[in-house]
């Protein structure tokens, strides 16, 4: 393994992370993040940090409740089968190991595995998880690479598109940026999605609102949006027809599922604010754009509290589907979600 730098602690700030990876690779990395797109790209940088170090092995541990932690004590004393050098990774969704995750984290801090580098992603933690001994354990040592990637809130998404405009080589007007916010409403990666949209699709290099009308109008024959509105409207073929042109032009199932299932969210949260009293008006209050109460109060008469909860379950599925990380195509089931989400009974479509 490369020799690694005398540094303790190892805090690395996210604009930081390619120049370490280019000095060394640390044992371990600890990515802590609520947004999948920057946790997506920073641990891309070390898997691809890894590769190019002759790491060829990789292994990928999804831990949930009741995950069997000896499984990483037996592959931190293992040696690798199939190659010399190896990346471990751990996804800890609940960003909590429990009581024996945090034993086995710091025993494996303690003795790391040789030649392998175990990659660590959770959420954003907070300041009681940051206090507990994992947590510290690994943020106080000098083999632990901690990488905390900050929220980007809506008041910071003008500027940081800003910033991705110019790593394409664009700039914008103000006005035309926050078209874009409005058109991404936040979601990180619908805004790249975007962004290298325009980039493929104008000769321009500074963009105004016209120009960015002009590039949807033309990539947009088919829009996220309006596929979610038809579902909520009850149009059910409608839907099929622009679920199957999204998908012919490239579309990714994270950009229409973060759609969907933030509408399905929404509805079942009002849903049973319905069941508890609240009147239709109160409750439809906050949904913006007013545009579209019509659309929630419809799809609200058609399905209960308890069927959006279990159309959120399937939705949740088709996450784990399109990344890998369960079976099943993840395209059927986005189809028959949003049959389901219209209120359509067509048989072919039916949930497995």
């Amino acid at each position: 393994m490369q020799a690694r730098p005398d540094l303790c602690p190892m805090r690395i700030y996210p604009e930081k992370l390619n120049g370490q990876l280019k000095q060394a690779l640390l044992p371990i990395y600890l990515i802590s993040s609520d947004e999948p797109l920057l946790a997506q790209e920073a641990s891309d940088a070390i898997r691809a940090a890894c590769r190019q170090a002759d790491y060829s092995e990789r292994q990928v541990f999804h831990i949930e409740r009741g995950f069997d932690w000896n499984i990483i004590r037996e592959a931190n004393a293992s040696l690798s089968l199939f190659a010399e050098k190896r990346l471990l990774e751990l996804r800890i969704n609940s960003g909590k190991p429990g009581d024996q995750g945090s034993i086995v984290l710091q025993e494996y801090l303690a003795r790391p595995a040789e030649d392998t580098v175990l990659l660590i992603n959770v959420p954003r933690l907070d300041s009681s998880t940051l206090k507990t001994k994992w947590a510290k354990a690994l943020m106080d040592s000098q083999l632990c690479g901690f990488v905390q990637l900050p929220n980007v809130n809506i008041e910071q998404l003008p500027n940081w598109i800003n910033q991705r405009l110019a790593q394409q080589g664009l700039s914008a007007d103000p006005a035309a940026i926050d078209l874009i916010v409005a058109r991404t409403e936040g979601n990180l990666l619908a805004a790249v999605q975007e962004i290298e949209k325009l980039k493929l699709l104008t000769n321009a290099t500074h963009l105004d609102v016209e120009a960015i009308q002009t590039s949807i109008a033309d990539s947009a024959r088919y829009d996220v949006f309006g596929l979610v509105d038809a579902a909520l409207e009850g149009d059910a073929q409608r839907s099929l027809r622009m679920l199957a042109g999204l998908r012919s032009e490239g579309t990714d199932i994270p950009i229409i599922l973060w759609a969907v299932a933030r509408d399905i969210r929404q509805l079942g949260t009002l849903a049973q604010q319905l069941s508890s009293g609240t009147s239709l008006d109160r409750a439809l209050s906050k949904v913006w754009p007013a545009a579209r109460k019509p659309l929630f109060a419809k799809a609200l008469k058609r399905l209960s509290g308890t069927q959006w909860q279990l159309l959120l379950k399937d939705a949740q599925l088709l996450d784990e589907q399109s990344k890998g990380q369960a079976t099943g195509d993840a395209w059927v089931g986005m189809a028959s979600l949003i049959m389901r989400m219209s209120g359509s009974r067509l048989a072919i479509f039916e949930h497995q």
